[in-house]
């Protein structure tokens, strides 16, 4: 059986945060954010190999005096013993602090105002909250980490070493919203039910039908389900049914839908179509219908295709116009997802938008849903070589910019959109300027071409003279590549590890194998002292100072090159 490895994946920003709240005099932090989000997870990663005590806050024990320290201090204790008792600890994680009885509150107060105590505390957003915890950073005590969903990179890292095919991590991703626990709950129960099939020549699995209804679903679907006004749920039902297109306004009734708005569950766009405001709730809601009802509510067939004409029609628009960022196509990820075959044309479409922002996975992932059904398709074909790294694209425009991004702008010089973003490309890399060259990096990321950013940066890292600046490129460079699935590119076999030291390339490749200093330290018999100080060289010569880039440049093809 497949399962979710616990690898404890991104936040490597917000786990610098939490590392240094208790560094240089300063007294710790509190860190904030929707139930399954994470934050145990990160203050768990941050204290780990460090001196500290612990305790939970839980429904169960609201009402007992110091419950959550009960482990830490003797019975019947008062309030300005405890306080002494606790001054002796360093650190104190706070897990779930909504949840501590008054007391207990009072005392992690106390602790932030008096004592030398260092705390990290996690409180869950929306909770009702004891005064005492959230005056900790209204009152300015301690600084407040708002943790947000952990972003779709970081999923997909997580998810594909579950061996998850794209399409899937991405349906994943959307339901959950950033929801961890919800994430881990829908892997094992697909696990489980055996209802992962290979992906034919790919090792990977993939997710289609139906949504598991799991006790965190059900927890999640609440709000929709518990509907007390008249007709609310029925509604919510009929917008379910109605996925993927929305329904007019002045198909429902108002009274209803202005309450259903006000309590965030639906969202009216400005052409007065209603929709269900989570991704989870369409889903969920068909997936807990009776079968009769579920019949009545889809007596009405629902003819997609002249949506999924219109958003092809959208996706081709946005390619001619050099403009790939991302725009909602909802009608071919619900024939994806619920198994339907989706047509050739579209899937072509579809891989060849996300090949240019840099998704190659996604690309690849969609040129096969529509070889499912046409497999001699040359469109998708052609895509699917092309997501393997060949170069050459089928479109006259983008394959006259492979020039560029192959370094032989002299090439197609004159032979580009005047003023369009590839002709800046092309010219500051005729220059050599790596300033220039930069600027056309960030044009390009804003117009959705993500790998083609990450390209010309990786060229600006060679353009510039001041070696500050060549690290700031290189870093920029990474981050982009980062999100580009894998993507090897000719321009990017630039960033390598040559410049580092045997004994630093040798280090950096156990870090990005996901070793901790110690565990480095321990294999190489060195000191973690001596592992950390070849770290922070290695990365001051990488110009990055991100744990997670490292696995990204092992990888490259030329990584031991000198």
């Amino acid at each position: 059986m497949l399962e979710l490895p616990r690898p404890f994946a991104g936040r490597a920003d917000e786990l610098e945060l939490v590392r240094g709240s208790w560094a240089a005099g300063r007294h710790g932090i509190v860190v904030t954010g929707p139930a399954g989000h994470g934050k145990t997870r990160l203050i768990t990663e941050a204290v780990r190999g460090t001196d500290h005590a612990r305790v939970t806050g839980t429904p169960e024990a609201r009402d007992l005096p110091f419950a959550a320290f009960a482990h830490l201090l003797p019975d019947a204790v008062s309030p300005q013993r405890a306080l002494r008792i606790l001054s002796g600890v360093r650190l104190l994680v706070v897990d779930d602090a909504q949840l501590l009885d008054e007391a207990s509150a009072a005392l992690v107060h106390q602790l932030a105002v008096h004592a030398r105590t260092r705390l990290v505390v996690a409180a869950v957003d929306g909770a009702p909250t004891p005064g005492a915890v959230s005056r900790l950073w209204t009152g300015e005590l301690l600084p407040r980490l708002a943790l947000q969903p952990l972003p779709y990179e970081d999923t997909a890292q997580l998810l594909a070493m579950a061996g998850l095919e794209p399409l899937t991590v991405r349906r994943l991703h959307g339901v959950c919203r950033g929801d961890l626990r919800l994430l881990r709950d829908l892997v094992t129960a697909l696990c489980a039910g055996g209802r992962l099939t290979p992906v034919p020549g790919t090792g990977e699995r993939a997710w289609r039908g139906a949504l598991p209804v799991t006790p965190a679903v059900r927890e999640r679907l609440a709000p929709a389900l518990e509907r007390p006004g008249p007709g609310e749920r029925e509604t919510l039902e009929r917008l379910a049914f109605a996925e993927p297109l929305p329904l007019a306004l002045d198909e429902l009734d108002l009274d209803v839908l202005e309450r259903l708005e006000a309590d965030g569950l639906i969202h009216v766009d400005d052409q007065a179509a209603v929709s269900l405001a989570h991704p989870l709730h369409g889903p969920a809601l068909r997936a807990t219908t009776g079968r009769l009802r579920a019949r009545r509510l889809t007596s009405a067939p629902r003819d997609v295709g002249p949506a999924l004409e219109a958003e092809q029609r959208s996706l081709v628009r946005r390619i001619e116009q050099l403009d790939v960022r991302p725009v909602p196509a909802p009608v071919g990820e619900w024939l994806v997802a619920e198994g339907t075959p989706v047509p050739a044309g579209y899937a072509a479409v579809r891989a060849r938008f996300a090949r240019l922002r840099g998704e190659l996975r996604d690309a690849a992932a969609w040129a096969r849903e529509g070889l499912r059904e046409a497999p001699g398709d040359a469109s998708c074909r052609a895509e699917l070589r092309l997501t393997d790294g060949e170069v050459g694209d089928g479109e006259e425009l983008y394959a006259r910019y492979d020039s560029v991004r192959l370094g032989e702008p002299g090439r197609v010089v004159g032979r580009l959109p005047e003023g369009s973003v590839f002709a800046r490309h092309a010219e500051a890399l005729t220059r050599g300027d790596g300033g220039e060259l930069d600027e056309a990096a960030q044009a390009l990321e804003e117009r959705g071409f993500l790998l083609f950013a990450a390209e010309a940066h990786a060229q600006a890292v060679r353009a510039h003279r001041d070696p500050r600046a060549a690290r700031l490129s290189r870093t920029r460079a990474v981050a982009l590549a980062r999100r580009c699935q894998g993507a090897r590119t000719p321009a990017l076999a630039s960033l390598v590890l040559g410049e580092l030291t045997a004994r630093q390339r040798q280090i950096v490749t156990l870090a990005a194998a996901g070793l901790s200093n110690r565990e480095i330290a321990e294999r190489l018999t060195l000191s973690v002292r001596t592992v950390g100080n070849h770290l922070y060289s290695a990365y001051t010569r990488l110009g990055t100072g991100d744990r997670g880039a490292l696995p990204w440049l092992v990888e490259l093809p030329e990584c031991e090159s000198a």
